[in-house]
């Protein structure tokens, strides 16, 4: 009676149940799980009106989802002490259909009872039935031996039944629970590494396969994506496989269908040495292989190993075919990405400039595209030495410019190169080279011209004051970040003064620039909103936060400056594009 209970707590998930058989002054249970002292030892519950009672007297099952709610049972004590708040039970009868007691499934908290589990209770039912029939016949010494197999059948039938039952569900409840982790972990993957990654971790419990590999296809071959954190060195060794080798998953890729090898038996019958090698290297017994659908062609191959001889069920197979789909929609999404993300780099990589080669100046330069959008955006910098003072003397003052136009995209990043060029073209054009005049000119270019530019920029020179006179830095800003100077001493001043930022609606703007002398050893840091603003943070904190850490780093070299202040571990990444300029005067 124990193990009725068992199956009942075990096939329903549910914390208490009982087999009760109720007398006139009591109700006896001969098995129960779940309950608490004294009723677990003294295997009685009191005669009190109860739910089993109600059970014996209709005859009929009986589910309640609260019996808080319910005016039968509300005031019962003993429901009460026990806490019982959902139960169901099903009648339990002998041959000749006498309702004896009930077997009862009981939850501590409010439950609709599915009709699923309200079968799986009947079937048990039934079974603890004919096992109380048989114990009857027993105890009443009947000798018709013929009776007596009868019912041993049918309670071995019924309680082969109740195991096929619990089997199945669990069975059920693996299948459904891989696809519910294929999808929610797949929906977060970033690229091809991630979703190997990812891959390794997702098939658990019974029949957990040793090995899932991933193979992506081109015009004639298909490429392994090799584990980037666990190295099986033979993965590594065939990285890649021509359409035409004799392997299952260039097959499964062939024929467009799934390819099942049982056993090593199949695999030498049907494949290549090289094949046979490669599985017995690896350790595998039994493959499945599956294609990778995507939305217009076929993407790959899901390879599935197993180290022994697994058996491979319809159900079982209809659940990984089913994964396969998720998994190739991750696999298609991966590959958009990761193109779309090499693309972006070599058109940032294009329209950033190559820091000029300065024996006076260390400088360095650093951006960092969004996380959000096409990882490519309209933040720049740029720097050049104007021409010299004399034919063939050496390069003139440095230009300097970090900017930022509005947007993350292809888009922001199209206007960001003609706002560029068009700046050191009116920077060139306007000798003696004044930060305040080209962007005068651009801001009269800009009204002219259908260009959309929104954005923020500071344009600076930097030039030797003369002999012995130290360096003079020259700027004009556009409504962008106040630039930081950090003097050897370890002061860090912000230089605020600034004007309306740069936007065709507002018009030519005559603006102003403004001077200061550099001390030798200073450092200037010019970067962009993206360093600064972050989702949850107060903007006046984080400039603080970049104030302490160049006035604590300032003193490294321009390229480790960069990573110190730009490098936060515990961040996502930002939501906006970042740019960060250092440069240093001997």
């Amino acid at each position: 009676m124990d193990r009725f209970a068992r199956l009942v707590s075990r096939l329903l998930r549910v914390p208490v149940a009982f087999v009760s058989l109720v007398e006139e002054d009591r109700q006896i249970l001969p098995g129960l799980i779940g309950l608490p002292e004294p009723w677990a030892e003294s295997r009685t519950l009191p005669p009190s009106p109860s739910f089993c009672r109600h059970v014996l007297a209709s005859g009929q099952p009986l589910a309640v989802p609260d019996t808080r709610a319910d005016d039968r049972f509300r005031t019962t004590p003993a429901i009460a002490e026990l806490g019982l708040i959902a139960c169901a039970g099903m009648p339990l009868t002998d041959a000749d259909g006498l309702v004896l007691g009930c077997l009862c499934a009981i939850d501590h908290e409010p439950r609709d009872w599915g009709d699923g589990e309200l079968s799986d209770l009947e079937d048990l039912a039934a079974a603890c039935s004919a096992e109380l029939r048989l114990r009857i016949l027993s105890a009443h010494g009947r000798s018709a031996q013929k009776v007596l197999e009868t019912a041993r059948a049918a309670a071995e039938r019924a309680r082969s039944d109740a195991q096929r039952l619990e089997q199945e569900a669990q069975a059920g409840l693996d299948h459904a629970e891989l696809l519910l982790r294929v999808s929610e972990e797949l929906a977060r993957t970033s690229g091809l590494e991630d979703v190997r990654r990812r891959l390794r971790d997702l098939f658990v419990g019974a029949g957990k396969p040793s090995y899932v590999g991933l193979l992506v296809a081109d015009e004639d071959a298909l490429h392994r994506v090799p584990d980037p954190d666990v190295v099986h060195s033979v993965e590594r060794e065939v990285l890649s496989l021509p359409m035409s080798a004799a392997f299952p998953s260039t097959r499964a890729m062939r024929e467009r269908r799934a390819v099942f090898v049982p056993d090593r038996e199949a695999l030498v019958a049907d494949y290549g040495p090289e094949a046979v090698r490669f599985s017995d290297r690896m350790g595998f017994t039994t493959v499945l292989c599956l294609p990778l659908w995507g939305s217009r062609t076929l993407l790959g191959v899901l390879a599935i190993c197993w180290a022994k001889q697994h058996e491979v069920g319809i159900t079982e197979r209809a659940t990984l075919t089913a994964a396969s789909g998720y998994i190739a929609q991750a696999v298609e999404r991966a590959l958009y990405l990761d193109e779309r993300i090499s693309v972006a780099r070599q058109l940032q990589e294009a329209l950033l400039t190559d820091l000029p080669v300065a024996d006076d100046v260390e400088i360095s330069a650093m951006y960092q595209p969004s996380a959000d959008g096409d990882m490519i955006g309209g933040d720049w910098y740029d720097a050049y030495h104007l021409p010299p003072a004399s034919p063939g003397g050496a390069p003139g003052a440095l230009m300097v410019t970090v900017g930022d136009i509005t947007g993350h995209d292809m888009q922001a990043a199209a206007v960001m190169g003609q706002i560029r060029s068009m700046l050191r073209q009116a920077t060139l054009d306007h000798p003696p080279y004044s930060p305040a005049t080209a962007l005068t000119a651009l801001d009269a270019a800009c009204s002219v011209l259908p260009i959309d530019a929104g954005g923020t920029l500071v344009h600076a020179r930097l030039e030797l004051a003369g002999a012995g006179a130290g360096w003079t830095l020259t700027w004009s800003n556009a409504g962008h970040p106040p630039p930081l100077l950090r003097t050897p001493d370890g002061r860090v001043t912000a230089l605020v003064e600034h004007d309306v930022l740069l936007h065709p609606a507002l018009g030519p703007f005559h603006r102003t620039e403004h001077r200061r002398n550099l001390p030798a050893g200073s450092t200037l840091l010019l970067y962009t909103d993206g360093l600064i603003e972050r989702r949850g943070d107060d903007i006046d904190a984080s400039i603080a936060h970049l104030v302490a850490l160049f006035t604590r780093h300032g003193d490294s070299p321009p390229a480790e400056l960069l990573r110190l202040i730009s490098s936060r571990p515990t961040d996502p990444g930002p939501g906006d594009d970042v740019v960060v300029l250092a440069l240093r005067v001997p």
